[in-house]
């Protein structure tokens, strides 16, 4: 079944880190969240690997280097290489070492991660917006500490028509304390101070998929986030199968909403998904959808969810069947509050 068609969450008889040969993994609300690692992150990821698959981190946050990510993932128990992992930050500095002269000056609006990955493309950071010869503007996450001036001097340079370009558009970001303002929240300012629009690199964009392929020469690679706009609908893009973990930033409500290009292949609690088989969804004869104890069918402008005592992320499965074969190409807009209720999820 392919994303284009997907109106089931899909299942697998073999685990998943058996059935793929690279997992594409997301960092923030996969692996940890504010720093520390999300429970059983850890633990799934080192028998993944022992057990063969390959494992490359994938992540839109431009901050921090590769070699400072993969440093981090050792010391949280998963010995990592900076090979193994890809940034927006190196998806973005491609895109502009691939349209500007080698040499060129490039306004940074960031952190350390997009400073390394632009010098790598033979590209000179600057600080300011009044240095002659810039060719190009670049945002990407600059942390918690990014002063309003620096958008301000991105605003300048772009309403000069300095071409303008951002690692990726998230709008928010996990952390320990909750859900925080992303990359994109700083992007909007300046879009809205000139009316510009940026050329972007990251998930769900093709570019970052471009840069993961090359790096990892994955060839059955399965792609595993918490984010429907990001990393699941770069999956779809790249039509690639997904897995979509709950840990992060993504809801059941959202999930059963989800349009398209935002159904992931499949859904689980966590990074343990990575080791077991996935439940099939099927047809009931009340023309709704079962798996394992669960049925789920669409009654009344609602969701209704039948079965007791059952695995609550079947239940979860069985209603994302019978949401997307209601919402069809569209987003489903059926109640399902009191379905959802009786799921511990």
């Amino acid at each position: 079944m392919t994303s284009q068609s997907r109106t089931r969450p899909g299942g697998s008889e073999r685990s998943l880190h058996r059935a793929y040969d690279t997992a594409l993994l997301d960092l923030d609300g996969v692996v940890y969240a504010g720093g520390e690692a999300i429970a059983h992150a850890v633990d799934s990821l080192v028998a993944a690997r022992a057990d063969g698959m390959h494992l490359a981190y994938v992540t839109n946050n431009a901050l921090r280097t590769p070699d400072a990510v993969a440093a981090h993932l050792t010391e949280l128990g998963v010995p990592s290489e900076a090979g193994e992992v890809i940034t927006s930050a190196q998806a973005v500095s491609r895109m502009i070492a691939e349209q500007v002269p080698a040499g060129s000056k490039v306004l940074l609006i960031g952190g350390e991660g997009l400073r390394v990955a632009l010098r790598e493309r033979g590209l000179v950071p600057v600080e300011s917006a009044d240095e002659e010869g810039l060719a190009a503007v670049v945002q990407g996450y600059g942390g918690p500490e990014l002063e309003w001036a620096r958008l301000a001097e991105a605003s300048y340079a772009v309403n000069r028509g300095v071409p303008w370009f951002a690692s990726n558009t998230d709008l928010t970001i996990p952390s320990a304390r909750g859900i925080a303002p992303g990359n994109g929240a700083a992007v909007e300012v300046v879009r809205i101070a000139t009316g510009a629009e940026p050329r972007v690199a990251g998930k769900p964009q093709p570019p970052m998929h471009r840069e993961t392929v090359l790096r990892t020469g994955a060839e059955r690679p399965l792609v595993v986030g918490d984010r429907l706009d990001t990393d699941i609908e770069g999956a779809f893009n790249g039509e690639v199968d997904s897995l979509l973990v709950l840990t992060g930033v993504t809801d059941a409500e959202q999930l059963l909403r989800a349009e398209p290009r935002h159904r992931p292949t499949y859904v689980d609690r966590d990074l343990r998904g990575l080791l077991t088989g996935q439940p099939e969804v099927v047809g009931a004869t009340d023309g709704g959808f079962r798996c394992g104890a669960w049925t789920a069918v669409a009654v009344d402008g609602a969701l209704e969810l039948r079965g007791e005592d059952g695995d609550p992320l079947d239940g979860l499965r069985a209603l994302c069947a019978a949401a997307w074969t209601e919402a069809g190409d569209g987003s489903c807009g059926l109640d399902s509050g009191e379905a959802l209720g009786r799921l511990a999820l």
